[in-house]
């Protein structure tokens, strides 16, 4: 099993870094099949060997990921595209 944490720092404010997140969460669904469930400021999503969960702050967005063992392979696939797609949407 394979754990991935990313966090991004950020000067967009909540509001802003809300839609931003919404991108990133949005494009990781359509790629993964992820299914995601939104609670405030937090968005859990989970598929068949991924379970993770988005947070956003005022400065900051956390991501954590744990893979089941098939998808562990493509751990640092799957981290260099959630950090890609934060630093996008964060910039």
């Amino acid at each position: 099993m394979a754990h991935i944490n990313v966090e991004r720092t950020h000067t967009l404010g909540l509001e802003v870094a809300r839609v931003k997140a919404r991108e990133v969460v949005a494009k990781l669904e359509s790629q993964y099949g992820l299914k995601p469930q939104w609670s405030g400021d937090k968005v859990a999503f989970k598929r068949s060997g991924v379970d993770g969960v988005l947070e956003i702050s005022e400065n900051t967005v956390k991501v954590d990921v744990k893979l089941g063992m098939l998808m562990s392979a493509m751990s640092g696939m799957i981290k260099s595209e959630i950090e890609r797609s934060l630093d996008k949407a964060l910039a």
